[in-house]
């Protein structure tokens, strides 16, 4: 990790595709190993400081394609790069034994800023 990180919030939106289940021998249940995988994935890459997630499905029903969003990680990571490996994750993971990658699934954003740190008022 570098000395000043980059923190991502890494925002997560379920889409219809999901609530069509099952359909083609996909049941939700897949998407959610397949989700799993996603999260583990991103912590676990070389490069990220897991700080914590949030999931909004009690308050947040049917599909999200932007804000409000279903959930959420918020990570301090290295580089750019390693934001970009981390969205890839969608295009890579596999969903049950069915030609689909978690993307038919679902929709990842990275916003990246930096830590809001108190500085002194010269006003």
């Amino acid at each position: 990790m570098s000395d000043t990180p980059l923190r991502v919030l890494f925002c997560i939106g379920i889409n219809q595709n999901f609530f069509d289940l099952p359909e083609g021998g996909v049941a939700a249940g897949d998407v959610w190993t397949a989700f799993v995988a996603l999260m583990d994935g991103i912590k676990g890459l070389p490069g990220v400081d897991f700080i914590g997630d949030i999931d909004d499905d009690s308050h947040m029903v049917g599909p999200s394609d932007g804000w409000p969003w279903t959930c959420y990680l918020l990570c301090d990571v290295d580089t750019q790069e390693t934001v970009k490996k981390a969205c890839d994750f969608l295009r890579t993971t596999p969903v049950g034994d069915s030609p689909w990658k978690l993307w038919k699934y679902a929709k990842i954003e990275a916003r990246i800023g930096r830590a809001l740190t108190p500085r002194e008022y010269r006003g």
